[in-house]
This record gives C-alpha cells, structure tokens and sequence, in this order.
C-alpha cells in the first residue's frame, strides 16, 4: 500500500508547479484501497487534465497493479 501512495504521490509531484503542496493519504477498506490526492487549488487542472486524461492514466497505472486478495485501488482527487 505504501508503494502506490509513493507512485501517485511521484506522479503527482512531477505534474505541479507547487510539489510541496501533494498529499496523498492511504485509506484501506473493506475491498479497497483508496488514495486521496491533494494538491494546491492552482494545480488541480493539472492532476486532472483534458477532459480527465492524466486522472485516467494515473488511474490505469493503479489499475494495472497487482494486489493479493482481488482487491482494487481507488483515486480520489480532493479539491
């Protein structure tokens, strides 16, 4: 769980004007995994892109990860 904060926090960081301002917190629930990205209000049209393009990828790189027990990774942007 730890690795997947690092790759979104990563990720997030490498797309803003302000990296000091990504948090990404993890939640683990019942069949889930969800991360919580935070940014500065000014960057949050970065994180998610055209029409929600980089949201999308980031999303489909999380997606793309195994995890044990069939459970998923859920990315919430908070604003």
């Amino acid at each position: 769980m730890e690795e997947l904060r690092q790759l979104v926090e990563h990720l997030a960081k490498a797309l803003v004007d302000e990296p000091d301002e990504v948090d990404v917190q993890a939640l683990e629930e019942d069949r889930a995994i969800v991360l919580e990205l935070s940014v500065s209000p000014d960057d949050l049209g970065k994180v998610i892109g055209r029409e929600g393009r980089t949201a999308r990828a980031i999303r489909t790189l999380l997606s793309a990860t195994p995890l044990r027990g069939n459970r998923r990774v859920v990315l919430d942007i908070l604003e």
